[in-house]
């Protein structure tokens, strides 16, 4: 076989592919492995498997404190990135608005933005805002909310744009000749038409906050610590697998919700 066939070619990408994944997986493999290890410090051979850490990190105080706010803030941001994303996707679709192409790229710029870039402008936005109006801005549950908001809207623009991109609009112009106004078409053609990309969007948004670290790391406050944030303290004073464990289930958590998002709403449609 030849360097130059067709079959080589095909070779050679699907192996550079495999190599990639593996690459991109082999974290995750370590951490699964390091999850199930006896041992409190890591070390290779393992001198034996538990499930220990598991229950460690189930009765962690301070990872159960850091999930519960990390969902809290990451239901809020998505529901109010939903609130503000379709609209605005719905004006650069189907309006010819000034500067469209502009407020498009400024609305997916945090997506690009490295994420210690966005959260200090966030925290020097939320202190001017607080000298300005004397509001606890910094360090409250709002301004958490708000700064995951900033996050999570780029991913709700992005596959809703894609969804109504490939949306017949000739279907909400025939539902508009049979009588129904501009709201009944909204919500009994458009809405469920798209309904893929908005489940697909609030899933990318509420994982995205689920797992922000830089941002938060930024913008919490006293009795305020979300779960990644939480791992982070662990580690400074410990290094035992409760950690990979507590990951491990974070994961795991993540993936089970995608799966079932799959089953009725097929992400690679609109992802």
């Amino acid at each position: 076989m030849s360097a130059g066939s067709p079959r080589f070619g095909r070779y050679a990408l699907n192996g550079a592919a495999a190599l990639s994944l593996g690459f991109i997986l082999l974290p995750l493999i370590f951490v699964t492995w390091l999850a199930f290890f006896r041992q409190e410090i890591p070390s290779f051979p393992p001198e034996g498997y538990s499930l220990k850490w598991f229950a460690g990190a189930a009765n962690n105080k301070s990872f159960i404190d850091g999930f519960t706010l990390s969902v809290q803030v990451a239901v809020a941001s998505t529901l109010i990135g939903l609130l503000l994303g379709v609209p605005a996707s719905l004006a650069l679709v189907r309006h010819r608005i000034p500067l469209g192409g502009g407020i498009s790229t400024l609305l997916l710029l945090p997506l690009v933005m490295p994420g210690i870039v966005l959260g200090t402008a966030t925290y020097v936005f939320q202190i001017e805002i607080e000298i300005a109006t004397e509001w606890p801005v910094l360090g409250s549950l709002g301004g958490l909310v708000a700064a995951h908001t900033l996050v999570v809207i780029p991913w709700v623009v992005r596959l809703v744009t894609a969804s109504l991109a490939g949306f017949d609009r000739s279907i909400e112009e025939a539902a508009q000749n049979l009588g129904a106004g501009p709201v009944t078409t909204f919500w009994r053609v458009t809405l469920p038409s798209i309904r893929p990309g908005i489940v697909a969007a609030s899933l990318f948004a509420f994982v995205t906050s689920f797992g922000n670290l830089e941002m938060s790391l930024f913008l919490v406050g006293p009795g305020r610590t979300t779960l990644p944030i939480a791992i982070l303290q662990y580690l400074e004073w410990k290094i035992d697998p409760t950690v990979a464990a507590a990951s491990l289930i974070q994961i795991v958590l993540i993936a089970v919700a995608m799966i079932v998002t799959d089953r009725y709403v097929k992400l690679s449609r609109v992802v």
